[in-house]
């Protein structure tokens, strides 16, 4: 056996830690002579000895990966070669002992071929291993019943085998119809047997299948690999895929493909000397190759399976054992995933570089679009077209101006033309050029305000210039934020990401693309404010995050340093500083708050001080919220902030003094009349002269409405449900008219919680007649209003929970679970009590970590304390959510006493405590 298997001693291990091969043939020597002719005893032998033996090896390559958690390729030729020593000695068992022929014939040869990954010689933890047994015609009794009996072996070792039995015949016919074979026949290996079969197979597929399909081929590849890329999604979304997202390995091993395709290479660094990379773009690649290979086999080693997504709880566990650790206002995590994202955005370049050499040699075609729709305008002095593509004609006369820098880019966009590879190369190469002396020359910041105001597509330069290191070089605070995770569910992309995002949202909204969906900020743009202050505020309103110290306050002192370095004027860096340093008042005032309290809009009123900061502030605020990740904007976030935005705007017109309760009271009590014309005075008398104020203030005239029709003629012992879709607000009204008792908000949100609605906006007045009158905006697990088919149910379980046939506190345990990906975040509880922020309530914010059943928690403990619920406003941030409470003590009056307020937040915290316990069980 010996014979057959070589030694290696570039493992990551010993290779006799990883599999003992003398001990091996002694002890299987030792375990044919005992089973003599009985077969079925001698497979039992061997998997027992080739499974202790993958065990142990397996074992000592994990503990070597464990102290050297970088070193992936070491570890992968490790996997491979044990996987090599057992498929090796189960042939030689098949066909020396268990299906001896010491006489074959021509047509009794076997050839066996490593192919895909493992034909690579690349194999992770938990590969497949893929097999070609090839004989040279059709297969024979005795090479059936030795890949029988090969398999069997394998199986019974529990290795996932893929193997195929062929002809060279059906190799050639199979590969010519499905590329996906013919990729796998590309990187074959040959294991052992019949040498002549291996070479003619080898000189066939060269010959007869790859030769003059070349660019076939790469078009083919090519196509996979956008396909790929549309199901993963960007390169940036936060739980990417290690082998098949965009920046992932398989980008790189497609690249290696069509190369060995094209020119027969057998080695990366053999690109260098054919000038498709240079050694810089090799030692980029092996190192980005390199650490997604590592986290790779870490993920399968963690999970013991072959799981290549990285989700968020994956993430903790890989950061730990690659020896991440944390840093001042960063988590090790963080860190690690910053590292990932930066080797993501190499394999982006690297695929550029390399394509765009191919469409130089006419392998590739350009991309039908840029043919078809490519405008023609004529190129500035020093540009050239060299395949669709824009370029520098004198390396040394561009270079000689850095300007040029940032002029390429603007040339870029204003002809339409993507950047040739060779310009960004020679860009990338002298990123020293720029210096103070070109950051503080105002046409730099000219040529920079132009690339975001002039035409109409910024987010394509910025993100290009990004990727390439310029915006990081002429904006030097802009670096520590490039490629940077937030850990956690809220935020889809990277904070750079994220940022060009929101550019290109503000772009979207200008070009008139976003009319239907956003009328208010669409005819802000149109009737015009300071673009200059708006773009340069966007770009710079995450600039701070990643340190110990509020991003806000840290981004709010760079813009004072930064903005004058792009030509801002002094009256412009103030108002840019203030929408950093507020970026999230107007988010925070809308989702946090309830803004049909005057005092809300009053207070916001003031902080905005006037109609051009509330106008940039909304624009701003819009373009963050969108720019967080698909699915994060919708109707309910619109109808807030456009609902503050047109109060605000009214209080600054008309006055402060406009926004009073009294006001608001009667004009509701008028348009209520209006709404109930059919009725006669005495009934709309009763109606309008049965509750307190708040609820006059508290409410729009539909609600009202409705109110008025479920209370009429209702008795004491009777409940009145009104459930609507409310299509302006992505949620579903849900009205509740009943006899008033202690804790109703509090079985309501338990009752809701049940059916797994998901409660957004919420409302309780009691009437002098003793009604409970309680309205809660709620919406499905997606963001969305519930379905009209599941309102029955939702009905029917507010009433068996109000009629006390379900105890919601027995009932949600089942429910209330986090996930397990949603047990990685870290997410501390804040407390907050604010008597100034409402007339007559106190104020409770509780920020903690979400889960279903916590609104119903956080109720009942305040119930149980005798707290009165007026309103509650939830927001949701992924995994975190901030509970806003609008309370009164069992007295009326808001919570002064200091001693009162520490032992209700004591009783809160106990509960959030228990909650999360029991939902981690």
């Amino acid at each position: 056996m010996t014979h057959i298997i070589t030694r290696r001693d570039d493992l990551i291990c010993p290779a006799d830690d990883i599999f003992d091969l003398s001990e091996v043939e002694t002890r299987l020597a030792q375990a044919i002579s005992e089973s003599g002719s009985d077969m079925s005893a001698l497979r039992h032998a061997v998997v027992n000895l080739l499974g202790a033996e993958m065990k142990r090896g397996r074992a000592a390559i994990a503990a070597a990966f464990a102290e050297q958690p970088f070193e992936a390729r070491p570890v992968t030729r490790a996997y491979c070669w044990l996987t090599d020593c057992v498929i090796l000695t189960t042939l030689d068992v098949a066909t020396r002992v268990m299906h001896p022929l010491p006489n074959p014939t021509e047509a009794e040869r076997l050839a066996v071929f490593a192919v895909g990954g493992y034909g690579r010689g690349e194999m992770a933890p938990q590969s497949d291993v893929d097999l070609l047994f090839l004989t040279p015609y059709k297969i024979t009794p005795w090479a059936e019943s030795v890949i029988e009996s090969m398999l069997y072996i394998l199986w019974d070792l529990r290795l996932k085998v893929g193997h195929a039995s062929r002809t060279i015949r059906d190799c050639l016919r199979l590969g010519a119809d499905d590329y996906t074979i013919r990729t796998a026949l590309l990187e074959n290996r040959h294991l052992a047997g019949d040498a002549k079969l291996a070479s003619d197979l080898n000189r066939r597929l060269w010959a007869d299948l790859f030769k003059g399909t070349e660019r076939d081929f790469t078009e083919a590849k090519l196509a996979e690999r956008d396909a790929r890329h549309e199901k993963q999604g960007e390169r940036y979304m936060v739980e990417p895929n290690v082998k098949e997202g965009k920046g992932g390995l398989r980008d790189l091993q497609s690249l290696f493909w069509i190369a060995k395709y094209l020119h027969g290479v057998t080695d990366v660094s053999e690109l260098v000397a054919l000038g498709m990379f240079t050694d810089d773009e090799f030692n980029t690649f092996v190192k980005a190759e390199t650490f997604l290979w590592a986290v790779r086999c870490h993920l399968h080693l963690i999970t013991g399976r072959p799981n290549d997504q990285l989700t968020f709880d994956m993430q903790v566990e890989v950061a730990e054992r690659m020896k991440y650790s944390d840093t001042a206002g960063r988590r090790g995590v963080e860190v690690f995933m910053q590292d990932y994202f930066r080797h993501a955005t190499a394999v982006g370049d690297l695929t550029r570089i390399f394509l765009t050499k191919l469409e130089a040699s006419h392998i590739k075609s350009e991309p039908i679009l840029q043919r078809l729709f490519r405008r023609r305008k004529k190129l500035k002095d020093g540009y050239t077209e060299v395949h669709g593509r824009l370029a520098i004609l004198d390396d040394d006369a561009f270079l000689s101006e850095p300007l040029n820098l940032l002029r390429l880019f603007e040339e870029g966009l204003r002809t339409g033309l993507l950047i040739h590879p060779d310009a960004m190369l020679l860009v990338t190469a002298n990123l020293n050029l720029i210096n103070d002396e070109m950051r503080n020359d105002p046409r730099a910041h000219k040529l920079f305000l132009d690339l975001l105001l002039k035409h109409g597509n910024p987010e394509r330069a910025l993100r290009r210039m990004n990727e390439l290191g310029i915006l990081s070089a002429f904006l030097p605070e802009f670096e520590p934020i490039v490629a940077m995770m937030q850990f956690n569910m809220y935020h889809h992309y990277t904070v750079d990401e994220h940022i060009i995002q929101c550019i290109s949202h503000l772009a979207q909204i200008e070009r008139n693309e976003l009319i239907e969906e956003l009328p208010v900020s669409s005819t802000i743009l149109k009737e015009g404010l300071n673009r200059r202050v708006l773009y340069v505020a966007l770009l710079l309103h995450d600039i701070g995050k990643g340190r110990d110290e509020d991003h806000s306050i840290l981004g709010a002192r760079i813009a004072r340093k930064v903005a004058p370095r792009l030509g801002l004027k002094p009256k412009e860096v103030d108002t840019v500083e203030w929408l950093v340093r507020y970026h999230l008042l107007m988010s925070d005032m809308a989702q946090k708050r309830d803004i049909a309290d005057p005092r809300t809009v009053r207070d916001f009123a003031k902080a905005v001080q006037t109609r051009e900061r509330l106008d940039l502030l909304l624009l701003l605020t819009v373009c963050d919220i969108r720019g967080v990740g698909p699915g994060t904007w919708n109707n309910w976030k619109a109808s807030l902030l456009r609902a503050l935005y047109r109060q605000t705007r009214r209080a600054m017109e008309g006055g402060l003094e406009d926004l009073n309760r009294e006001q608001r009271g009667s004009d509701a009590k008028r348009n209520l009349r209006e709404a109930l014309s059919d009725w006669d005075s005495k009934d709309l008398k009763l109606e309008t002269s049965r509750h307190y104020p708040p609820y006059w203030q508290g409410l729009h005239v539909t609600a009202h409405e409705v109110f008025a029709r479920l209370l009429r003629g209702l008795h004491e012992d009777d409940i009145a449900i009104d459930l609507a879709i409310d299509e302006d607000r992505d949620a579903t009204r849900a009205c509740f008219a009943l006899a008033d008792h202690p804790g109703i908000f509090s079985r309501l949100a338990g009752a809701l919680a049940l059916v797994g609605a998901n409660v957004v906006d919420a409302r309780t007045y009691t009437s002098k007649d003793g009604f409970a009158t309680a309205v809660f905006w709620i919406q499905d697990a997606d963001g969305h209003p519930f379905e009209s088919d599941r309102l029955p149910r939702l009905r029917q379980m507010i009433q068996k929970t109000l009629k006390g046939e379900v105890v919601p506190r027995d009932a949600i345990k089942a429910r209330d679970k986090l996930k397990k990906r949603e047990r990685a975040f870290k997410v501390p509880t804040h407390i907050t009590f604010d008597n100034d922020g409402s007339e007559i309530y106190t104020i409770i914010e509780v920020d903690t970590r979400d889960r279903p059943g916590l609104l119903y928690d956080l109720t009942r403990t305040l119930a149980s304390a005798n707290v009165y619920i007026a309103s509650a406003v939830i927001a949701t941030f992924g995994e975190q959510v901030v509970d806003t409470f609008y309370v009164k003590d069992m007295f009326g009056l808001k919570f002064h006493s200091e001693g009162k307020r520490q032992t209700l937040e004591r009783k809160l915290r106990t509960a959030i405590d228990e909650g999360v316990e029991r939902a981690s069980a």
